[in-house]
């Protein structure tokens, strides 16, 4: 469930800010350059990122004045004004003292009010973090005017689409659900032109002069082979920074929440605790549905690739739509297949059903199985005993056949579905005898 967002009043502008968790420690959580709060949590590797810190800390998270769903009819901030809007965040929650986490840009602020709030400041970490974006002698590393100027224009000119993604998330950027979230938090955060101000403002932010200055434990976390901010950048601020800790960490994604964030969170966790747990997989009951296409790849040989292409895309719509109907999630295509889950065993089975006589009419027919077990959540995606099993039923279904296990039948008692025993099954990979039905009608 997503948090209730709320405001806190910075003058005359209200900040929207959200808290999560209630641990010991009070842990801020600053945006890089735009953000919308609400729309990270509807991209799961970015909720199990937050919901991991606020699993050791009271998370207080916040949109920045002009993006999200703080004020936008304001100026572009210039940096003073941030810090100003952080206090008044950390004053309407009633945290007098917090550690601040500073993602990318994030981490100017960050850094800023550390330097100049040492006493609300428990502990400062700065993950892919600028000192400057600035080319200089001294910052060889940093990006050139040419290179700055370009980098406008791209977003003039991309904005709304999943702009730089290949740079930002590598690991994730042929997934296209991560592509559309990405494209609709940009426009959702805010709009070409405040984007671009916002840009401006921040390669103004130079906190070279700062960083000796700064007397808080300090981590700095920086990724080798991140695409947007040079590693460089990470080494710079741990030379610089009094005692700072200083980690480099394995791989290219920029966005803390994908690649390798287990690492990274243990880093976290263990600068502000003094320990390291090992995450906990979430782990649900639920309902597993598998489907494919009986005899895909003759239908794909007589058809020809385009007609075979406009078919499965008239038959995902349609699967699509029968999910929706019946509050299933779609977890992945696999091939020409689908695995959803489903929070209650008889609207799968329906489901299954209506998905099986809404393909007839293109030509097709599907079989299905279903299974009901403790899944583990892994981000966006479910795992565990309970999917084998799923997979194993759906493959020992015949054409138009919807099977389920028995755990399922069970569980169904008294909703009125009929079933024909089917016997009992060896599943490949999975131990014991299983017992299997077949939904009539």
């Amino acid at each position: 469930m997503q948090p209730k967002t709320r405001y806190a009043k910075s003058g005359d502008v209200h900040i929207a800010y959200q808290v999560v968790g209630d641990g010991r420690l009070d842990l801020v959580y600053a945006p890089a350059w735009i953000g919308n709060m609400e729309l990270f949590w509807e991209e799961p590797s970015c909720a199990r990122f937050l919901k991991r810190l606020a699993s050791f800390s009271r998370l207080i998270l916040f949109d920045k004045r002009g993006t999200g769903s703080s004020d936008r009819s304001v100026e572009i901030p210039i940096i003073e004004q941030q810090i100003d809007d952080l206090t008044s965040v950390m004053d309407s929650v009633g945290s007098e003292r917090a550690a601040l986490l500073g993602a990318s840009e994030g981490g100017s602020l960050c850094t800023l009010f550390a330097a100049t709030h040492p006493e609300r400041t428990s502990a400062l970490i700065l993950c892919g973090a600028v000192a400057t974006t600035r080319w200089s002698p001294e910052t060889p590393w940093a990006p050139t005017r040419e290179t700055f100027e370009t980098w406008i224009q791209t977003v003039g000119r991309e904005w709304g689409r999943p702009l730089a993604i290949e740079l930002f998330a590598p690991s994730v950027a042929h997934d296209k659900r991560f592509r559309d979230w990405w494209a609709r938090l940009l426009r959702l955060a805010a709009s070409p032109a405040a984007a671009i101000a916002l840009l401006r403002m921040l390669d103004e932010i130079d906190v070279r002069p700062v960083l000796p200055t700064i007397r808080v434990p300090t981590l700095v976390l920086q990724c080798t082979g991140d695409r947007i901010v040079n590693v460089e950048n990470g080494r710079y601020l741990g030379r610089h920074i009094p005692n700072a800790k200083y980690v480099e960490l394995p791989g290219a994604d920029h966005f803390p929440y994908v690649g390798d964030t287990d690492a990274i969170l243990a880093e976290i966790e263990e600068f502000l605790t003094g320990a390291r747990h090992a995450p906990e997989a979430d782990r649900v009951l639920a309902t597993v549905l598998f489907t494919d296409i009986v005899g895909s790849t003759a239908h794909a040989a007589g058809m020809g690739d385009q007609r075979w292409r406009d078919l499965l895309g008239s038959y995902q719509a349609l699967v699509r739509g029968e999910l929706a109907r019946s509050r299933g999630r779609e977890v992945k295509t696999l091939g020409d297949g689908f695995l959803a889950t489903f929070d209650g065993p008889a609207r799968a089975i329906r489901c299954a059903c209506a998905i099986r006589d809404s393909v007839r009419p293109l030509g097709i027919e599907i079989r299905a199985g279903l299974h009901t077990g403790e899944c583990e959540l892994m981000d966006d995606d479910v795992g565990g005993i309970a999917v084998h099993i799923g997979a194993r039923v759906a493959s020992s279904a015949a054409p138009s056949e919807v099977l389920v296990s028995s755990t399922v039948k069970d569980l169904v008692a008294g909703s009125g579905l009929r079933f024909a025993d089917r016997g009992t099954h060896h599943l490949h990979g999975v131990p014991g005898e299983w017992r299997l039905f077949a939904v009539e009608g």
